[in-house]
């Protein structure tokens, strides 16, 4: 299989903050530079669905990568084949018993990468 075969894009960029109020910062000079919308969730602030600001450190010294494929069950099995661990704490699965999201066991240049389904 090939890389073509899954889908894959870059879903958003997580940015770790050190607490709320340091993020909301980020998220209101986001807003002043680009004018993006936001959502914020219990643990984070969605900017323009593309940034996820971090209300408290998470995973990766940088952040995270979220990459978005249509079957990360199906992808899973193609990035182990490439030497990739996957982190089985963070494993999320739907009502369906189909995994949803699930981050890599080591980061790349600093930043967690996890799978997460296509809706």
């Amino acid at each position: 299989m090939e890389a073509k075969n899954f889908n894959f894009e870059m879903a958003h960029i997580g940015i770790n903050q050190e607490n709320a109020e340091e993020a909301k910062k980020t998220v209101a000079l986001l807003n002043a530079l680009f004018g993006f919308p936001t959502r914020e969730t219990d643990g984070s602030i969605f900017v323009n669905e593309q940034f996820e600001v971090m209300k408290s450190p998470f995973l990766g010294k940088l952040g995270h990568i979220a990459i978005r494929t249509d079957d990360p069950e199906k992808a899973r099995k193609y990035l182990e084949e490439k030497g990739i661990k996957f982190n089985e704490s963070t494993a999320n699965y739907g009502p369906d018993g189909k995994l949803n999201t699930i981050y890599f066991a080591e980061d790349i240049a600093g930043f967690a990468f996890h799978l997460v389904r296509r809706k």
